[in-house]
């Protein structure tokens, strides 16, 4: 099980302060979790310029420019926000058991290590 998974609300905890241009500070939501890069791409965060090269759609519109989207952070650049305090947390796991249909199950379960809130 991940730490930050896809969906949840992340802050960035390392670079540039907002005073500074950066992006330290900022919180938003995982679009996107690049498991094999160790990598995430946060809605608002880390934006760059790419040009693109200009083309046709079959409509006849024009595409292309300059386009500005989130880059990826590297995961450790971010920690998860606890729900309660809504400040950056480490996450923890723990085990639970769960009774559905009378039916006893042990589960994995993330949780803030702040609050020891499920998350």
């Amino acid at each position: 099980m991940a730490n930050i998974k896809k969906g949840d609300l992340v802050q960035v905890i390392t670079g540039a302060s907002q005073a500074r241009g950066g992006d330290r500070g900022k919180q938003g939501k995982v679009l996107e979790v690049l498991v094999e890069k160790n990598r995430v791409v946060v809605e608002g965060v880390n934006f760059v310029t790419k040009h693109v090269r200009v083309g046709q759609t079959q409509r006849g519109t024009k595409t292309g420019g300059i386009e500005t989207h989130e880059a990826p952070l590297h995961v450790s650049n971010v920690a998860l926000v606890d729900p309660k305090t809504k400040k950056p947390t480490r996450v923890g796991f723990r085990l639970e058991t769960v009774t559905k249909d009378g039916v006893t199950k042990t589960v994995r379960v993330r949780y803030a290590k702040k609050s020891g809130e499920a998350l």
